[in-house]
Formats: structure tokens, C-alpha cells, sequence
């Protein structure tokens, strides 16, 4: 059988047979060019693939016969390449054909879970809400269009009066984007595929933000880059954003602090990478960002607030990985959160699965997909709306995701309107928010000069040798002709080589016009991305094919400040801006063209839809259309009267995008989010100890009168425990019945008669606890190691508090135990290992669901027990528990697990269950589904929890969502100061299925070798492998030897806890 290189020239020869090929309209194209790597090769064998054509490919073997110097090795190069087409058509059938069966099954899924979910809410329905009203539709449209139409803005009248009312708000407002080289000037546009329009949208949103009325300060949160490959400015810690319009930047805002772009160290230190790569990094990122808030806000509150800290009104993440970063800190500061995807996972997941030349396994290796997808699912359950450019976003992408339903999102908003009760089910406000656009630096056309030449006469306008148009026009053989302009990186998703067919192969258009592309900055092809450099090489030899000298501009360099009059070049010559794009998420560059008077040629695909519906100013076009784009292209060029058309239309609407309308949207949405903030029940002695260090400086030294830390055991009876006994009355099997009704007895109490009859919380704490010195620890060692049994976590405790302790010149030191296990349990181990509560700082119990201090005395304590739990943890992780709806769909879901699976495959765990944690025993861990299908089945019911399998799978936890054993260290750090830097956090190689959230950020780990290794199953069936999110070569992370005293301590040595 030949070689690659053999079947590869072959196919060379297949694809010179005529112009019949390339006038295929095949959507696998995009495909093929979304992965990269475009050549003709693979783009030929994936049309024979798609549609297999026996009368070309005879005459392609013809012409490869009449070459061939032997009769043998022409036999050969046939075989291997029908082999070749018929194995890669095999392959992409059986792709296909999985995923049609993976999408049936998911359509399945989300109609049970919608009917689940409708049922359980159908007792208090009205009449109206029974079905899909139009009025229900309608109001959930009215967000963002108006009878098929954007609406306009407002007058200015009605914006100045709208400011009026806004100036007296003092808003902090925090914007994340992580990926890519962000800054305020000068922006590398196109310099990668990580560094383009989000980029640019998110500086000017932060900037527009902070010349708001009522906004005190904009932080546009991103990552600090100090490499040697990038420029210096990357690596500044801060960055102010003047106004853009003003040249007193203070005058200009007034009041307001403005508007910042805060760089935040986290990942390689010395290294530029791209954004598949930063997952691992991400929590460094959190505890990072977490400190620069409470350090603002703090100030802030001095500023402005009266000495209490001002805390965002709202984390606005931007992309999955800046949506996953915002969920957490949104957690631990319980604010608001906001969230932009931009572009999303499932939608280029299912593009590339319909290709079918990778597997679903191949595709997560390369792009990280499924880490991606999760972290987009995560912000689905944390966030209160979700802003999109257009409506195509939500109906076509949105609705791929677990966590999001248009049909489930009517029922619950009007629900929330008419004041009836969701059951426990949230689910994101979708708005449609255009981004705007800043006018400032447009030298806008004069009325009725239809071909540009009577724009303003200044220096600029006048002069005919600026350097970006002499760079342009000395391409030209004739720079008079009408301009086609393309501005987009050298991205295979971009499709500028279908642009340059159309335009190589059309000799009309050709005549009349020139075309400019602009696709970033390069110095060396050589040096650019693999994928880059293959679509510009791809672009070349079009126009070496095509003979196109004279006729295309290609420049190598501009300049961010360039870009204006580039547009303003194409419009001089009566030319027309073009985006080509499979698929644009929304298409910023359309309204920056038609802002100079140009009109457009744009893709049918995304947000071009609703800007032409806003402007019409263009034609739409079908972007695997090769003769569609040149035909539009043709019109424009060559019918004046429809060019000057379109270009008084845009002149005319543009207004509809302007930055000041879209960030008064965007307020009156903020405003409009339900207020939360971190709030503390302060006890008198803690307003008394506020001056000395800080507020919290020391719990020891708190007398708690339980104002914030109410005595309880968690065991006050679960409200509304009996209600839904009668929601279930109608089953149909008795014996279901009964099961449910067994289950709806979890816990009473976490343990038997630890309360009163009719006792219920205490207001007052009469003994005189005091609390853990976190904020004054030299080091917290925060235990959490997920054992196979308690004997193993026992003697582990004991063997990282013996070898500590001991250690003279240790300093003040902490302990905290952060274990799946409820307090009961973790009361029998310390009376078992012989271990006092008071050697402890905290206990965070239940996988993160509850949080306890010592108490000094349990003499009052309603349980015996001396322990208090944090209430104030509790508020701050209430956000979107399902209470009793959440709790009646588990029943419902052991129910029926228990009829298919057997009897008592799981059970309540009564001593288990609390407040905010469902607990259950798993019988046998192998018939259980994996942990991503239960948040699964949960987020299609609109659900929004956090499940975990602990103990080997044989304990299912089920706690608030933006609820964790990490996240409840953050909420320390936050409520008592507790220095995460400071922390030592005790690990096994594996355990739980929270596992992952325990490696990351700044705090310090070791990892104890041998311990937790049999929970290795319990990772087996993730969306994701661990691989994808643990950090490498992380100097804050050691693995120890073993678990004896001597390799925990010579752990601690290399992390420079203690002194070798």
C-alpha cells in the first residue's frame, strides 16, 4: 500500500479536474475550516465524502492515469485512494449517526425534564399559564425587539432626564475577560485568535460604563502577561481608560473614579498562552481577583460609603472561562452576576461533530471542549441574566444547554410576575443588548454627498498620502476603483478564501473593483499560529491562481487608530465592506462600516441578521454561497443608485448602536437584579474590636451574643418536610408511595433528641464562645482528605497535628477540617481519635452545605454538643436553593432508581441531611449514574444545585449550588479575613468528586501519596478528565512520599512552611 504522500498527490490531481469542484455549496466546509489546517486536499476528500460524485472522480483518474509512469503504479494510486474516501465516508456515517442518537436522546431528556418540572408547578398554575400564551411570549420578547424591529434609542431630552435619575448611584461595577492581550490603547487586534472583537468590546464596555451617570468605578478584571514575546504594557498591574471623547479625563468624569483595566497574575508567570490552556489556572485567578475586590471595596467604603465597604453591584463574566471565573467570586461575595458567552461550547461542538472527521473525544482533546461547556452551565446556574448580542444567539445556541430552556424560562417569568411560587426552579433572564459603538473619532460624511468626497475638510480628510492608504494603494493597479474591504484575523472561520474565489472568479466584479483584506498584524508567515499561517498561504495561492496583482490589497501591519480610516478609504471610493463569516456571533465591524457610509455584504449566519433588520443598509448572503457573495458584491458596486441607498440607510439608524443607549440598558438591567451583598448580624463586641485591626480581626475575641452565629445543630426539622406527602398522594403504585413517603423523612435532627420539643433557634448564645483567630494565623491547615474509612482520616488528623504542633518556631497556627462527613460524624471521630473541638478553627461538613466553629461550652447548647454553625454562611450560600422542590424531584428520582435498579439501592440519609444539604446512601456505587448526569437531570428540570459522591460513591451530597469545601475558604477569607496565602490544604491523590476545586488557587498543597486512590472510579465517567484542570509544575502544589509524620513534614519543608 503507498504511502500518504502517494494518496496525497493524487488527491492534488483530483482537485485541478475543473471549476465543477470548487463550485460545491457543501456546509461540511465549514466545518473542515474550523478546525484549521485548510488545504485543498482535505477540503476535496471531504466533498467526495459529503457527496460522492463517480463521473468526477473518473475524470480525475483519467488525468492521473495519463501521468502515471506504469500501469502498476496507477492500480496502486487508485486503491489506496478509494480505500482512503471509503474509510473516511465509513468513519463520518458512524459519527453522524452517534450523534443523531445522542440528539434524540437529549430531546427525549429535556421533554421529560420539562414535563417533570411543569407538573410539579401545575397545582397553582392559572389559567392563562397552562398553555404558551401570546402574552407570555410576547413579554418575554419585548426585552429586546418591538414588533419584529430593534428599538430605537431615546431622545436625548430623555436620556439627560434618565441621567438625572441615575446620578445619585455610586455603582462599582466588575467586568472579567481573561483570555487574550487586553488594553486601552493600541489594541493588538488580530495579533492571535484569542486577541480580536471580544477584546475590543470589553475595553470600550468598561469605558463606557465609567462615563455613566451614577457609576462610581469600572474594574475590567484580565490576566497579567509579563513575557518576553509580548509588549511591556501587558504586565502593568493597572491601566486607567480615559474617556475617549474628552481631553481633561478628570473634568470628564466628575465624581467618578472611572474606569480601570486591572491585570491579575495568575498562571505561567513568564508565558503567554492560549485560553484552552488557562483552565487549570483559573482558580489562582478567583482567589486573585477576590482579593482585589475586598481590597476596593474597602476603600470604596471609605470614599463613599461612610466606612462600610461598597461591593459590586454586579460580576459581569465575559466568555466561559471569565463566566466560570464570575460564578465563584459571585459566590463568594453573594453579588450579582452577569454573564456575555460571546461565543459558545455546544454550538462548536455540534458544528464540528457534523464534519465527522473528529470523534467527540478527539475534538475535547484539542479545544478543551467539555471543560468548556461546563463552565458555560455553571454560569448558567449562577447567573441572574445573560446578555447576547442578537436573538439567534438565544433560539439557535442558548437552547443547546442543559441548564436553559426558552419554553421552562416563559413559564417561570411569568410565574415571578403573577407572584406564584417556582417550586424551587430558576432559570438566567435572557436580554438582547447590541454592543455599542463610540462615534467619537467618525468624521461623519456630509448630508447628501453620495460619493464620500465631501466629508469634513480637515488635515486628515484632505491629506491623500496617509500612510495606511499609501500602504493600501500601492497594491493597486488602479486605487480609483470602488473598494471591497474585508476586516477580519487570517481565521478559517472568518471564510476570507471563499471571498477571494468569488472575487477571482467573477471577471465583472473584478473590472470594477479592488478588494482590501485586512487580517491582522504579522512581521513572518512563519511565525504566525499553524492555523493562521495555513489560511493566509491558502489566500496567496488564490491570488496567484487567479492572477490577482493589481487587483488585491494585503498590508502586513496596521495600526488599532488605522482602522478609521481604512473604512473611511472604502467609503472615498464608493466601495462596500464585506463579512464573510460562517458564522458571526454578532458582527461589530458592520456598524463600524456603516458608521463611515458604507454599505454591506454580510453572512445570513448570527447577528448580522438583526443589524441589517436595524440598518438596511446591505444584503445578506449565504456564506457557502461562492456566487451568491459575488453577486451581491456585483450589485452594490455596480448599481449606484442602491449603493447610495444603503449608505443613507445606515447614516440614518446608526444611532440604534451607540454606547450610551446600550449602557442604559445595561444599568436598568443591573438595577433591576434582586440587591446582594455580603451582610453580617455584627455582634457588639465585634463593632467594638472594628478599630483595632479590622472588622473580624479575631474570633476568639468575639463574645458571640449569636447574632451571627446562632447555637444549632442543623437539626431543626426541615420546613414544609410534610408537604409534599399530599403532592404524591396520586402515584400510581402504593409501593412508590410508600418509598417517597420514606424518603421525605430525612432528618429531623442530626442526632436523635438533640432538640427540645418545640424548641426552636436560640436568639441568644448564652455561653460565651469564642471563635478561631483565623485573621491572626501565621498558617491554617485546612485537612482535607477524602479516606476510604474513618480510622484512616482519624489517624491522618492526628498525624498532621502532632508534626505541626511540635514545630517550635511553627507561629500561630490553625487547624480546619473540610471533610463530606455532617457534624455528627465528625464529633464520633474526634471523640474516637481522642481529639478535642477546640483544636480546631472551623469545620466545614457536608462537602461545603454547612460550616461550624467550636464552641467553649456546650452546657446551653440545645444538642450537648459544642459546636455553633455559621448562619451567616448559610445566607450566603441560599442563592437559588431548590428547598422543597429540589428536594420532592430527588424523591421522585429514588423512586424511580430504586423500582428499575432494585429496593434500597439509595436511601435517605437522615443523620446526613441539613438545611442545605440532602444527604442519601448508595447501596451499591456501580448501578449509580455518574455525577454529571444528576446535575443533568437537575439543570433540565431548572434546578441549580451542587452533587457530589463522597466516600467512595457510597454518599450522595446535594447541596446550593455555588456551594464547596473551596468555596467555603473563600467565604472565610471574605467574612474573617483568613489569609488564603496562608493556608496548607492536606489532600489525597484523589477522593471525592469536588476533588478538583481543592487543587487550585494561591493557597499551599500536599498531596499525600496512597491516600484516596480507590476513589479512582469515581472519575472515571467525567465530562471531562481531571488532566484538563489540575495545574502543572505548580510550585504551591508537592506530592509527599506517604502519609508518616516524616513525609508530611519534609512536605511542609519544601513549601517552606517549616525549616528543613
Amino acid at each position: 500500500m503507498a504511502g500518504n504522500d502517494w494518496v496525497n498527490s493524487y488527491l492534488e490531481a483530483i482537485l485541478d479536474v475543473g471549476p465543477g469542484l470548487d463550485d460545491a455549496k457543501s456546509s461540511s466546509s465549514l466545518l473542515l475550516r474550523e478546525r484549521g489546517r485548510f488545504s485543498p486536499t482535505r477540503y476535496f476528500v471531504e466533498e467526495v465524502i459529503t457527496r460522492y460524485d463517480e463521473t468526477d472522480l473518473h475524470r480525475s483518474w483519467v488525468r492521473a492515469a495519463a501521468t502515471a509512469r506504469s500501469a502498476e503504479e496507477r492500480n496502486t494510486r487508485l486503491e489506496n485512494m478509494c480505500w482512503r474516501i471509503w474509510n473516511l465516508a465509513r468513519k463520518k456515517k458512524q459519527l453522524e449517526g452517534e450523534e443523531a442518537q445522542r440528539t434524540a436522546r437529549r430531546r427525549d431528556e429535556r421533554e421529560r425534564g420539562r414535563r417533570e418540572a411543569t407538573e410539579d408547578m401545575s397545582e397553582d398554575l392559572s389559567e392563562g399559564e397552562s398553555r404558551d400564551t401570546v402574552g407570555d411570549i410576547s413579554a418575554h420578547n419585548s426585552d429586546s425587539t418591538r414588533g419584529g424591529r430593534m428599538r430605537r434609542i431615546n431622545s436625548t431630552d430623555v436620556m439627560e432626564n434618565w441621567a438625572a435619575h441615575q446620578k445619585e448611584k455610586k455603582f462599582y461595577i466588575v467586568l472579567i475577560s481573561l483570555h487574550g492581550l487586553i488594553r486601552g490603547e493600541n489594541m493588538e487586534l488580530g495579533r492571535d485568535s484569542d486577541t480580536g472583537g471580544q477584546v475590543k468590546y470589553v475595553v470600550e464596555l468598561a469605558r463606557a460604563l465609567g462615563s455613566m451617570p451614577g457609576v462610581y468605578r469600572v474594574d475590567l478584571l484580565t490576566r497579567q502577561v509579563s513575557a518576553p514575546d509580548v509588549d511591556w504594557s501587558y504586565g502593568e498591574p493597572t491601566e486607567m481608560l480615559n474617556p475617549v471623547n474628552s481631553e481633561n479625563p478628570q473634568e470628564e468624569l466628575g465624581e467618578s473614579t472611572g474606569a480601570y483595566i486591572v491585570r491579575i497574575p495568575f498562571g505561567p508567570k513568564d508565558k503567554y498562552i492560549p485560553k484552552e490552556l488557562l483552565w487549570p489556572h483559573i482558580p489562582e485567578f478567583v482567589d486573585g481577583a477576590l482579593n482585589h475586590i475586598i481590597q476596593l471595596s474597602k476603600a470604596l467604603g471609605e470614599q463613599i460609603g461612610g466606612g462600610e465597604p461598597v461591593w459590586p453591584v454586579a460580576i459581569h463574566g465575559h466568555y466561559a472561562d471569565a463566566g466560570d471565573s464570575a460564578a465563584l467570586l459571585s459566590g463568594a461575595l453573594n453579588v450579582p452576576m452577569l454573564f456575555t458567552g460571546h461565543s459558545l461550547g455546544r454550538d462548536k461542538l455540534e458544528q464540528l461533530l457534523k464534519q465527522g472527521r473528529q470523534s467527540r473525544e478527539e475534538i475535547n482533546t484539542t479545544y478543551k471542549i467539555m471543560r468548556r461547556i461546563e463552565a458555560e452551565e455553571l454560569s448558567l446556574d449562577a447567573s441572574e441574566i445573560v446578555i447576547t448580542s442578537t436573538r439567534q444567539e438565544i433560539d439557535s445556541q442558548w437552547r443547546l444547554y442543559d441548564g436553559f430552556d426558552p419554553i421552562l424560562e416563559r413559564k417561570l417569568r411569568a410565574r415571578i410576575k403573577r407572584g406564584v411560587s417556582c417550586h424551587g426552579r430558576f432559570m438566567p433572564r435572557t436580554v438582547v443588548i447590541p454592543p455599542g459603538m463610540e462615534f467619537h473619532h467618525i468624521i461623519p460624511p456630509a448630508d447628501g454627498d453620495a460619493d464620500g468626497e465631501g466629508e469634513r475638510n480637515d488635515d486628515s480628510t484632505a491629506n491623500p498620502d496617509l500612510p495606511i492608504w499609501s500602504e493600501i494603494m500601492r497594491f493597486f493597479t488602479n486605487p480609483r476603483k470602488p473598494m471591497i474591504l474585508a476586516l477580519a484575523r487570517a481565521d478559517p472561520k472568518k471564510n476570507i478564501t471563499t471571498l477571494v474565489k468569488a472575487f477571482g472568479e467573477c471577471r465583472p466584479l473584478r473590472d470594477l473593483s479592488n478588494l482590501t483584506l485586512i487580517m491582522g498584524n504579522r512581521d513572518d508567515i512563519d511565525e504566525m499560529s499553524s492555523t493562521n499561517a495555513s489560511v493566509l498561504l491558502s489566500i496567496l495561492k488564490l491570488i496567484d491562481r487567479y492572477d490577482l496583482y493589481g487587483h488585491v490589497a494585503y498590508p502586513k501591519h496596521h495600526k488599532q487608530s488605522d482602522v478609521p480610516d481604512i473604512y473611511r478609504l472604502a467609503a472615498k471610493t464608493k466601495g462596500v465592506f464585506i463579512n464573510p463569516a460562517f458564522i458571526e456571533p454578532f458582527g461589530l465591524t458592520l456598524i463600524e462600516a456603516a458608521a463611515h457610509g458604507l454599505p454591506i455584504v454580510a453572512t445570513k449566519n448570527g447577528g448580522p441578521v438583526d443589524i441589517h433588520r436595524a440598518l438596511d443598509n446591505g444584503l445578506l448572503v449565504d456564506p457557502h454561497d461562492q456566487q451568491s457573495i459575488a453577486d451581491a458584491l456585483l450589485n452594490l458596486v455596480s448599481d449606484k443608485h442602491l449603493w447610495a441607498r444603503c449608505r443613507q440607510n445606515g447614516l440614518k439608524n446608526i444611532h440604534l448602536f451607540s454606547w450610551p443607549e446600550h449602557c442604559k440598558t445595561y444599568l436598568s438591567r443591573i438595577t433591576s437584579c434582586k440587591p446582594r451583598q455580603p451582610q453580617w448580624r455584627r455582634t457588639a463586641a465585634e463593632i467594638d474590636s472594628s478599630g483595632s485591626d479590622s472588622p473580624g480581626d479575631s474570633l476568639r475575641d468575639i463574645q458571640d451574643i449569636s447574632l451571627n452565629l446562632k447555637l444549632s445543630l442543623d437539626g431543626e426539622k426541615i420546613e414544609g418536610a410534610g408537604s409534599l406527602d399530599n403532592a404524591l398522594d396520586n402515584d400510581a403504585a402504593e409501593g412508590k408511595v410508600k418509598e417517597e413517603n420514606a424518603v421525605l423523612t430525612m432528618s429531623k435532627g442530626v442526632l436523635e433528641g438533640c432538640l427540645k420539643a418545640g424548641a426552636t433557634e436560640k436568639e441568644e448564645n448564652t455561653g460565651a464562645g469564642k471563635f478561631p483567630a483565623l485573621r491572626k494565623r501565621k498558617h491554617v491547615f485546612v485537612i482535607a482528605v477524602d479516606c476510604d474509612t474513618t480510622s484512616e482520616f482519624s489517624e491522618i488528623v492526628e498525624k498532621v497535628i502532632e508534626t505541626v504542633s511540635k514545630e517550635k518556631d511553627a507561629g500561630p497556627i490553625g487547624f480546619i477540617l473540610s471533610t463530606a462527613y455532617p457534624i455528627s460524624e465528625i464529633q464520633s471521630l474526634l471523640v474516637s481519635g481522642g481529639l478535642s473541638p477546640s483544636q480546631f478553627d472551623g469545620f466545614i461538613c457536608s462537602s461545603g452545605g454547612e460550616l461550624y466553629y467550636p464552641a467553649s461550652s456546650s452546657e446551653d447548647s440545645p444538642s450537648g454538643l459544642p459546636f455553633v454553625v455559621d448562619l451567616d454562611y448559610r445566607s450566603h450560600t441560599e442563592y437559588r436553593w431548590g428547598g422543597d422542590g429540589l428536594r420532592k424531584t430527588l424523591v421522585r428520582w429514588v423512586a424511580s432508581f430504586n423500582e428499575k435498579k432494585g429496593d434500597g439501592q439509595v436511601a435517605a440519609d437522615e443523620s446526613g441531611t441539613t438545611k442545605h444539604c440532602y444527604a442519601f446512601i448508595v447501596k451499591d456505587p456501580a448501578v449509580i449514574p455518574p455525577v454529571k448526569e444528576l446535575r443533568k437531570m437537575m439543570r433540565i428540570q431548572a434546578l441549580r444545585c451542587n452533587v457530589v459522591y463522597s466516600q467512595n460513591g457510597t454518599r450522595l451530597k446535594v447541596i446550593p449550588v455555588l456551594a464547596s469545601r473551596s468555596q467555603a475558604l473563600r467565604y472565610l477569607y471574605v467574612r474573617w479575613g483568613l489569609d488564603l496565602s496562608n493556608i496548607v490544604t492536606f489532600v489525597g491523590e484523589l477522593g471525592d468528586t469536588d476533588y478538583e476545586g481543592l487543587l487550585g488557587g494561591v493557597h499551599k498543597t500536599v498531596i499525600l501519596k496512597g491516600v484516596g486512590t480507590s476513589a479512582r472510579k469515581l472519575h472515571a465517567n467525567r465530562n471531562f478528565p481531571l488532566e484538563h484542570v489540575l495545574p502543572v509544575d505548580n510550585p504551591n502544589v508537592v506530592q509527599s512520599e506517604g502519609s508518616s509524620d516524616k513525609d508530611i513534614r519534609a512536605s511542609l519543608v519544601k513549601l517552606r512552611i517549616l525549616k528543613g
